[in-house]
């Protein structure tokens, strides 16, 4: 499409999000590259001290299926939706509300034939890129340490790349509200508690039932259980259900995201 025309469907989409992913990538590689190395350690810390460490105590995890696991082989997928999580929440979240409270990046973008559904995915793109590099590297480390216990582990990496995708649409839908620092902090906020209680550590079933039924609820859950469930072996249809869910994230992320965009800056 030449850069003279007019963006299809309404001035929301002009067919180009992939030059906002290369502008974002190349700002990335030039002056973010190490906060991007040390998202990828922080979970192999964890692996390494709670999975190997840790789990040399606990020795085997029942799962919600009735199989036992080693720790380290439970944990492990569990850490590995966690890295997809991060990867794409960080760019979705911290890294957009730069550009559009400070930078204003998103105002001389939608003043060319973008769209703000170009924006939209090209944002969401780069988040999802981190996200596949952090998940990527991770899974080759479970590999390494013997954690992938079946061939359906091969589609760990698809299931990350589902996680990250969900995540990163509702992080931009829910930062394009944003005004201030404060208002971002509960970002973090959530994300902590739902690390810690989407049986990333523990099988659901330590839990009351009350509480069991809190956790269903969380989207870091159905990733948890998706990924796990591919790197045991445990796989059944009920693993749609998961998927089912990030696909509901990745759609409402999008389309509130794109009205987001051009109420601010094109209404």
């Amino acid at each position: 499409m030449g850069p003279g025309r007019p963006p299809r469907g309404g001035g929301l989409y002009a067919g180009n999000a992939r030059s906002v992913m290369q502008r974002g990538w190349r700002a990335t590689r030039s002056t973010n590259w190490l906060v991007v190395v040390s998202g990828f350690f922080e979970p192999i810390f964890y692996l390494l001290s709670m999975g190997l460490g840790l789990g040399a105590l606990i020795g085997t995890v029942t799962t919600a299926s009735g199989e036992s696991v080693q720790y380290a082989a439970f944990i492990a997928p569990a850490l590995l939706a966690v890295a997809a999580m991060n990867g794409a929440i960080y760019d979705s979240t911290w890294n957009v509300f730069f550009k559009m409270q400070f930078a204003k990046l998103y105002e001389g973008m939608l003043a060319t034939s973008l769209g703000p559904l170009d924006v939209a995915l090209g944002e969401i793109s780069l988040a999802l890129l981190r996200g596949a590099l952090y998940g990527t590297g991770f899974l080759l480390v479970m590999q390494l340490l013997g954690l992938n216990l079946s061939w359906w582990a091969l589609l760990a990496l698809p299931a990350v790349l589902l996680i990250a995708f969900g995540f990163a649409s509702v992080g931009m839908a829910i930062t394009s509200y944003m005004k201030t620092f404060q208002q971002m902090d509960w970002i973090n906020f959530v994300l902590l508690p739902m690390f810690l209680f989407s049986a990333t550590f523990y099988p659901l079933s330590v839990y009351p039932q009350g509480l069991q039924y809190v956790i269903m609820a969380l989207p870091l859950w159905h990733g948890v259980e998706l990924v796990r469930s591919l790197t045991t072996g445990l796989v059944d249809p009920g693993l749609l259900w998961h998927v089912l869910y990030y696909l509901v994230m990745i759609v409402g992320g999008l389309v509130f995201t794109t009205r987001r965009l051009r109420a601010l800056f094109l209404d």
